[in-house]
């Protein structure tokens, strides 16, 4: 049975020879990379591409093509290896796209040597950028599992291999790029001209390009494992990531613009967007006063390319998150490093028994921390002027922010009205670093939602002890579920978003009692099993006749009356009143719904659920996991850190949430 992979998730490999199947909708470049437990590439012998395509293990294509087929031996991989990573990457010569986002989803598949997929994984979310890391193989306890990246990279190859610790790394991209155009040249013939009457002879055509926004990708000097929390990260703050904000993911994140042109191995490359025919607005002009010459510039809201205010502040806001995170991955690096080289030394004069002991040993001892001390205050110092900077860019961007973006006790929220568009994204809460502890970035995930929510009700690694009951944690759980369904409600259009409720055995009344007594909910929160079954069989149902209609091309005849509108299932007290029948149905929308416009938020501990065995271990990865209660469990693939996360919670004694509430339901009551 193949798994189908997200970003994040992993699977194991029950086979050393494999075969790598790649589908894309326009010709692209494959290759394979070796790399250490860090993340590492230690040379250009350590890459498999189309001028070099056979290295220890691996085998790749010579050409640009739609579709690949990468031979790997994992048997035949050196022990020094512990991954290998798939990269694709579009062609820097010719008239194809040079964005990700300008052509269909890449499709990835790992299988046996007889063709039977072991896993797959569409790389979905991409914008900007013309390299990606699709999958890695890699160790783990003497096994190897396979693992869903999707790290985009707006850079190119260079940036990618970059990231990846190559030294050579521009280089290698120029002679990968060089030798892909040299067997264009070798093996495509040029098109036939057109004729007067529009010869269609040709099978596929330059898409109409438009100047476009580009991705601002990380990067960081190395990229060690992913650290999720249950064979999961998200895409970026949040974002499956991503993508290079992406920061989180996540990747897809506009920072600089360039003008149409053929993109040359190294150079700027075309982001450009076969709908848009005109350019990407720069950057607005500072506002602020002119900084001091040798002082940073002033932070200005708003200083990102995008096409609106509410897309700058966007792209603003992941170039924080990736600031954070390189400068915070510089200063881990360098105090390692410090940590590192004064070992060796002490283990030098250790060594000597004639330094052993004296005066000299202890010199010798004394010299090697100093040198400790001296690069750790350096580089101390260079992340505090980081930090400095960020935190008056945050002090800057926070009040600017639009509502979708806004934290609950923002001043923006007592203007608030009902939106007449959707926004590009919603804030789910902050992140921060225990090295930086002064500065929260939002976590902005992109909208519609991708993935569905799980509001741990369980037990954290919080350090706060003012929830060891279960009860109350519970309770905090399902209040930070209303808070984000109450702003998901607030950023959409009136008539566009939909929340459900099971309450099995009603101890959620209380908290809901916000969405409730606004009128907000499609109908009061189900009870008891066949409220359960109820709501379950008129979603599940509604995904199937949305699934089949869109997937037979008749979107437009659905019955009269459909509910069009995006919904959200809040479930509380999981499982408790669901059966076999149910809960195989909350999978199904789970995997299933959020493509068709059903979403779901978990409010569950997942030991409660222990009973089912590994049956829900699909249903818990496909989620995106948030707590009630500040918690380091959320990992960024690019540099590896664990980010704390803090939910996004309605300050004690306001009335915000039921003020905007009412407006949402008094707008839904004039659209009906």
């Amino acid at each position: 049975m193949t798994a189908e992979l997200v970003r994040g998730q992993n699977h194991p490999l029950s086979q050393a020879r494999l075969e790598i199947r790649i589908s894309a909708g326009t010709p692209i470049v494959a290759a394979a990379a070796l790399s250490d437990e860090n993340g590492r590439i230690h040379g250009a012998q350590w890459v498999a591409h189309p001028g070099a395509p056979t290295q220890a293990g691996l085998e790749v294509s010579r050409q640009a093509a739609a579709d690949h087929r990468l031979a790997v031996d994992l048997d035949a991989v050196p022990e020094a290896v512990h991954r290998v990573g798939v990269l694709l990457a579009l062609p820097a010569a010719g008239a194809g796209p040079a964005r990700f986002g300008a052509v269909a989803a890449p499709f990835v598949a790992v299988t046996g040597l007889d063709g039977a997929e072991i896993a797959s994984y569409t790389i979905t979310g991409l914008e900007a950028e013309s390299a990606v890391v699709a999958l890695e193989l890699y160790r783990r306890q003497g096994a190897w599992k396979v693992r869903a990246v999707g790290q985009g990279y707006a850079g190119g190859l260079a940036e990618l291999l970059t990231d990846q610790g190559l030294p050579e790394a521009r280089r290698l991209a120029g002679s990968i790029h060089d030798a892909v155009a040299q067997g264009l040249a070798r093996s495509v013939q040029a098109p036939p001209p057109r004729t007067a009457d529009g010869d269609r002879s040709r099978q596929t055509a330059a898409p109409a390009l438009g100047p476009d926004q580009s991705g601002a990708a990380p990067q960081p000097g190395q990229t060690p494992p992913m650290t999720p929390y249950g064979d999961q990260t998200p895409g970026g703050p949040g974002q499956p990531a991503p993508q290079t904000p992406s920061y989180p993911g996540a990747a897809p994140d506009p920072d600089a613009v360039t003008q149409p042109s053929a993109p040359t191995a190294g150079g700027p490359i075309d982001y450009s967007h076969p709908r848009r025919q005109n350019a990407a607005p720069p950057p607005p002009p500072p506002t602020a006063p002119p900084a001091a010459p040798g002082q940073p510039a002033q932070p200005v809201a708003g200083d990102a390319t995008g096409w609106s205010m509410d897309e700058r502040l966007y792209n603003q806001v992941w170039g924080m998150f990736e600031d954070l995170a390189r400068s915070t991955a510089a200063y881990r690096s360098a105090v390692d490093f410090a940590e590192s080289r004064m070992d060796k030394e002490l283990e030098q004069v250790l060594s000597d028994p004639r330094s052993r002991i004296g005066g000299q040993g202890d010199a010798a001892r004394e010299a090697a921390r100093a040198r400790h001390d001296q690069l750790v205050a350096q580089a101390g110092e260079a992340l505090d002027r980081d930090l400095t900077q960020l935190v008056a860019e945050a002090e800057v961007v926070e009040p600017a922010l639009p509502p979708a973006y806004a934290r609950w006790d923002s001043p923006v929220w007592h203007a608030y009205r009902v939106p007449m568009e959707i926004p590009m994204a919603l804030r789910l809460g902050d992140l921060h670093l225990p090295e930086a502890d002064r500065i929260r970035i939002p976590m902005l995930v992109r909208l519609p939602l991708e993935r569905g929510l799980w509001i741990d009700s369980g037990r954290t690694g919080s350090s706060d002890g003012s929830f060891a009951d279960s009860h109350a944690l519970g309770r905090l759980a399902l209040e930070t579920a209303v808070a984000h369904a109450a702003r998901l409600l607030a950023v959409y259009p009136a008539g566009e978003f939909t929340v459900h409720v099971i309450d099995p055995a009603g101890s959620g009344a209380q908290p809901l009692a916000p969405l409730v007594q606004t009128g907000v909910l499609a109908a009061p929160p189900a009870l008891g099993a066949a409220g359960v079954a109820d709501v379950l069989g008129r979603l599940t149902q509604r995904v199937d006749l949305v699934q089949m209609a869109v997937r037979g091309g008749a979107a437009d005849s659905l019955p009269p009356g459909f509910d069009t509108s995006q919904q959200l299932l809040i479930v509380n007290d999981f499982p408790h009143g669901f059966d076999d029948r149910a809960v195989n149905q909350l999978r199904y929308l789970a995997d299933e719904g959020p493509a068709f416009g059903v979403h779901l938020m978990m409010v569950a501990d997942r030991e409660e659920s222990s009973g089912y065995g590994p049956l829900l271990d699909p249903l818990w990865r496909s989620l995106l996991r948030l707590t009630p209660v500040p918690d380091d469990h959320l990992a960024d693939p690019w540099v590896g850190h664990a980010w704390t996360y803090e939910p996004s919670l309605v300050p004690p004694g306001s009335q915000v949430l039921q003020r905007v509430l009412t407006q949402v339901a008094a707008a839904r009551t004039k659209y009906v």
